[in-house]
């Protein structure tokens, strides 16, 4: 976790993949939210991966702050 000036603390996720779907990166960290605010325990993400059900994820993130940094070809 890191600060930027004064403001709020910000987390860094960096999530590599060969190809997202709509919001799909948006839903991870929804769903790592949930474990980091101590609502449900880590391996609650692999069951998640596992059912490849986006009902069975968190929330959707906002977009607010979510950045894309690089694409690599």
């Amino acid at each position: 976790m890191v600060s930027l000036s004064n403001h709020e603390p910000v987390i860094r996720y960096e999530v590599c993949g060969g190809g997202f779907l709509r919001h799909m990166v948006r839903t991870i960290v929804g769903t790592l939210v949930e474990i980091g605010r101590g609502r449900r325990p880590p391996e609650w993400m692999r069951e998640v991966v596992a059912s490849r059900k986006r009902s069975d994820a968190g929330v959707t993130a906002p977009a607010a702050g979510l950045f894309l940094v690089r694409v690599d070809y």
